[in-house]
Formats: C-alpha cells, structure tokens, sequence
C-alpha cells in the first residue's frame, strides 16, 4: 500500500507543472515520457497550450500546464449541463420543462451537440445565471474554474486570450469530467443521457477525434473564441478504460493540428501506460 501511495503521489506530482528534469530513476515510467512527449510537441508550435489526462479506472495523472487558467469559451456548457442535470435529479426540475419554447432536453441537445449560444443562456438563465453554475461547482469540491458571465456576455466583451474570467486549469476541467463519468454527482440516467449528447458533437471533428483510430468511443465538448480552440471530454480504450482528458489552446497557429496529435498520443500511451509504468517502478525501487 505505501509503494502504491507513494507512486501515485509521484504521478500527482508531475501533472502539477509543465516540464520536470528527468532522470535515470524516472525515465521509465509512461506517463512521465508522456508528459515530456506533449511537450515537446507544443514547444514546436506557436501559441501557449494546457493539457491534462486522467485515467478514469485507476486515476494517474498526465499534465502539462495542469494549473494554468485558459479560457473554457464553449466548454463551460458541460458544467450548465451537469448543474441543470442535478436539479432533475432532485426532482426540482424536468426534462420536459419548457424554456423559451422547447423542451429543457431539446436546449440541453442544441447546447452541447450544436453548441447553441442562446440554449446555453436560456439554460443559465433557468438555473440563476453563471454565478449559480459557479456555486454549483464550488459544492462539489470542483475548484479551479471560474463561471462569470452568459454566453452573450463573453461574446460582446470578447472576453479570450488574458481574461481572467470564465476560465479552467486543465486539471480542473478533468475533474470536472470525472465527477460526470464517477457518478458521484450525477445519477446514472443524467449521466447517460449527458454523455449520449456529448457522443454526438458535431463541432469537434478536427479536434480529439480526427487522428484517433476508426470507430474510438469520444464524448466531447469543444469550445472557441478568436484566438481560442478547445476540446474536452472522454476517449475510450480497445480494453475499455476510459480517460478523461482536456486540451486548452490559446494564440499561434494550427491549433486544431494540434489537439489532434495531443489526443493522438495521449490515447497511445494510456493503452497501456499504467501497467508499464507500475512494472518499471517495480523493477527500480
């Protein structure tokens, strides 16, 4: 248990910066290469990059740039999704309440696979605005993602780049992602119908999907803005384990390129990265 701890607490470690030294000890394990892999891959392009991957059966963790706030744009719709989610789950809310004319599941469908700007404000507007999203966050331990304004709001004061609002840390997109799939606060129904829309996204096919092998399972959500190009959500393994992962991109050129490689090797490495990586830690300690 103590070897386990302290492996785990190593890989913790690593996702919190960007780059650490590697030595002759370290070199071994999977993940960190994979870590050292994504970034130099960035480092060889414009612009300034957060990746984080968590491996949703066992929880190691791959970072780079992990604490870095970036704006989400469009992926904040996941949290209304899941805010507005627990509301039905506590029987204060439907999916067959009507807001501005359709049904809540029709505005959370045009929300997340269409990404309808005017869905999601109609959803912020039901549920109190961003600040209730922001609390609803904040009462699942989910810090590090800030929730300020509507859609419209960003848009007309074209908040991207260096704004300081409505931002994520890589890190806490995926453990946003992972409360969704752990079923910790959503119940399984939610949590099916949210990651069935999430399968369908039809803005993202450049991004997380486009280098992965025919016939992966993805469930995401994109996000863009000037500047900005996003992609978070869910890759499932040939053997079935599933990782969450979130890709943040802001300036420079060929953004989309680039998460589809991150993706790429990301899927790569979690194959089997963590079976190497406890029998290489094993062999050296």
């Amino acid at each position: 248990m103590r070897i386990a701890l302290l492996f785990r607490l190593f890989l913790t470690g690593l996702a919190a910066g960007s780059t650490v030294p590697v030595s002759a000890a370290t070199g071994s394990y999977e993940l960190f290469e994979l870590q050292r892999q994504i970034s130099a891959l960035v480092a060889g392009h414009s612009g300034e990059y957060g990746i984080a991957a968590i491996d949703l059966r066992d929880g190691y963790t791959a970072a780079v740039n992990g604490a870095t706030p970036f704006p989400m744009a469009s992926t904040v719709k996941l949290a209304i999704a899941a805010a507005y989610l627990t509301e039905v789950d506590q029987g204060r809310r439907s999916l067959g309440d009507m807001i501005n004319g359709r049904t809540a599941a029709r505005a959370l469908e045009a929300m997340i696979v269409r990404s309808d700007n005017l869905a999601a404000d109609q959803l912020f507007a039901t549920l109190g605005g961003p600040a209730k999203v922001h609390q609803w966050l904040l009462s699942h331990g989910i810090r590090g993602i800030r929730v300020d304004r509507t859609i419209a709001q960003l848009l007309r004061e074209r908040g991207h780049l260096a704004d300081s609002k409505d931002v994520a840390t890589p890190l806490a997109m995926v453990t946003l992602l992972k409360e969704i799939d752990g079923g910790t606060i959503l119940s399984p129904q939610s949590r099916g119908f949210l990651l069935d829309l999430m399968r369908q996204c039809r803005t993202g096919t450049r991004r997380i999907r486009a280098l992965l092998p025919a016939g992966t399972l993805v469930e995401d959500k994109t996000g863009t803005l000037d500047g900005i190009s996003n992609d978070v959500g869910f890759i499932t393994m040939p053997d079935g384990r599933r990782v969450a992962i979130a890709v943040f991109a802001r300036g420079g050129r060929d953004r989309q390129p680039v998460i589809a490689a991150v993706s790429r090797m990301i899927y790569d490495r979690f194959t089997d990265s963590v079976r190497n990586a406890i029998a290489a830690f094993m062999r050296i300690r």
